[in-house]
């Protein structure tokens, strides 16, 4: 293996800036080029890890990656049997999720949900961002799910996975319909977006929270609009979300804030200044989650890192291998989330002092699973008695 594919496979971290031009120079028969990615997050697509064969494009000399479409966003239907996700993590905080979509618009290149599209023989790349998969029979399911004798209530988290507020919902309304189902039922849910389009659902949201079963996480990464734009290419801007928060607050719905990723070197300089703007929008709750890079997220975003901040790959990746055990990931349980070692305490101890020192976290409220009523709508069968 030479020095170029060490770089890029991340078994050597270039030595200086020329280094790096030279790397990005040669290619590596996988990078798309700007024209057909523009507005994009990832600059790989990667054939799935569980294809039989791997496809590259390159150049032949015959200028025939010029005649190439950009990659346009392309919606296929997705039926599923059942729409509930369970889960017995012990590191999060809820057992059961939705997923209203799969794949995701906004493009984040840290999104650790990535990996996921392999299942459906597609790239963790720029497939990730544009060829998504929408479930319109969601709401169908989830009524009839949450009819099933044997249920019981438990809050249901959406967003886990990929935005449920991504671009496309204007259009498919998916989410829309999830909450009034949920509504109609007076179950609690938890929702966590970063995207404004959260606010065109406050008219379900606040009667929610009044009975006390709706909460919201505003997702915020950077207050840096450039670094925004960069990391997360379609997602609503930094102030956006603020004015997103401010408006669900003032609406009584509970609202919190979540740092996250917080990437070394790169946004964690901004934890403090994140939780005094989200406090000031009307933040009650705030949590973090450090960068993951689990599977094909690694090589997304050491080569985004390489083309947008050549300057501190070395830097960057280093502290971030200090808090993974020397790798660039770890899944261990109570680990993946904070990682471990004197960096990530510290970037623990910063949080929970500015959390502190703002007031957040001082009454984390707990959503009702007492007052549910189990849907009796179209394809639900009816009680004999």
């Amino acid at each position: 293996m030479n020095e170029l594919s060490q770089i890029r496979q991340g078994a050597l971290a270039p030595a200086n800036t020329a280094e790096v031009a030279e790397a990005l120079m040669s290619g590596t028969g996988l990078r798309i080029e700007v024209d057909r990615r523009r507005g994009r997050g990832a600059g790989l697509n990667m054939s799935g890890r569980f294809e039989p064969q791997a496809r590259e494009a390159f150049d032949d000399g015959w200028e025939s990656l010029e005649d190439l479409p950009p990659f346009k966003t392309e919606v296929q239907v997705e039926k599923p049997r059942s729409v509930i996700s369970r889960n017995d993590s012990p590191d999060i905080s809820f057992d059961r999720s939705i997923n209203p979509y799969r794949g995701c618009e906004h493009g984040c290149i840290y999104c650790f949900a990535r990996p996921t599209h392999a299942y459906m023989g597609l790239s963790a790349g720029l497939d990730f961002e544009a060829k998504l998969f929408a479930k319109p029979d969601a709401p169908r399911l989830l009524e009839r799910e949450l009819a099933r004798s044997d249920y019981k209530v438990r809050p249901i988290a959406i967003g886990t996975n990929t935005d449920p507020y991504q671009p496309i919902e204007k259009e498919w309304r998916i989410m829309r319909q999830i909450l009034e189902v949920l509504q109609a039922a007076n179950h609690p849910v938890m929702i966590v977006t970063k995207s404004a389009m959260v606010t065109r659902d406050i008219d379900l949201l606040a009667p929610m929270a009044e009975k006390g079963l709706a909460r919201v996480g505003i997702s915020v990464t950077t207050l840096d609009r450039k670094l925004a734009r960069t990391m997360e290419p379609r997602a609503s801007t930094p102030s956006k979300r603020l004015e997103a928060m401010r408006s669900l607050s003032e609406a009584g719905i509970p609202t919190g804030v979540l740092v996250s990723p917080i990437i070394p070197a790169l946004n964690d300089h901004e934890i403090e200044r994140v939780l005094e703007a989200s406090r000031t929008a009307g933040a009650l709750e705030a949590t973090y989650v450090l960068l993951r890079l689990p599977l094909e997220v690694s090589p997304l975003f050491r080569d985004w890192l390489l083309r947008n901040y050549p300057d501190r790959y070395r830097h960057v990746m280093s502290l971030i291998r200090s808090m993974r055990g020397g790798k660039d990931y770890d899944a261990e349980f109570g680990k993946r989330m904070k990682g471990a070692g004197p960096y990530a305490w510290q970037i623990g101890r910063r949080f929970e002092l500015a959390a502190k020192r703002l007031g957040l976290n001082l009454n984390r409220r707990q959503l009702r699973d007492d007052i549910f009523v189990p849907p009796l709508g179209t394809g639900v069968q009816l009680s004999l008695l």
